[in-house]
């Protein structure tokens, strides 16, 4: 682990809550939850970025490995799912249904719905973020590409910080934290 830098986020605004009033985990928090498991990983500080677009201007400043999009999707029922891709694959909702045993039609789930359930803003989602879902409730998805990539990089809660981290770590992580992730084969739900 190189670097620790914290959430930055001491504007002294009123902190978000969970759906069950309890405070959402900070980036620091997150980096001793992988140090107790010995997980090795580094982060990157940067400006803010919201979208794959701007995270491509940051690109040159981490190693090789996977830059992720990620999905908070949920269907009619509302069953949620965190789906994490590699960063250029084009997804059709419609083919992923059938995979994630999807009822009804996919949507993007609701930013009021992704800060209650994930403790997240858009722009920062990344499956690290399990440590925020209390209920257990939403189901982690990863693209079995990501398994094969020496890195995966994703943001540690907040979207001005990039971790690096093994794909098998990230793994053994939402594992212990009772989130172990459905691996999305592809090219099922790709156009």
């Amino acid at each position: 682990m190189t670097g620790r830098p914290g959430s930055g986020d001491g504007d002294g605004a009123v902190e978000p809550r969970l759906i069950d009033g309890s405070a959402r985990w900070c980036p620091e928090q997150l980096y001793e939850a992988l140090d107790a498991l010995s997980i090795e990983y580094r982060v990157l500080e940067h400006g803010p970025v919201r979208t794959v677009d701007e995270a491509r201007e940051i690109r040159g400043d981490l190693e090789n490995g996977a830059h992720v999009k990620n999905l908070f999707l949920r269907d009619r029922p509302g069953r949620m799912w965190l789906l994490t891709v590699e960063r250029d694959l084009e997804l059709d909702l419609k083919g992923l249904r059938e995979p994630l045993g999807a009822r009804g039609s996919l949507s993007f789930g609701s930013r009021r719905r992704l800060m209650e359930r994930l403790g997240l803003e858009p722009g920062a989602v990344s499956p690290l973020a399990i440590v925020n879902d209390v209920e257990g409730v939403v189901q982690v998805v990863l693209d079995e590409a990501l398994a094969r990539a020496p890195l995966v990089h994703l943001h540690p809660l907040r979207n001005h910080l990039t971790l690096s981290i093994a794909p098998r770590d990230l793994a053994r992580f939402l594992g212990a934290r009772g989130h172990g992730p459905l691996w999305l084969p592809r090219p099922s739900a790709c156009i």
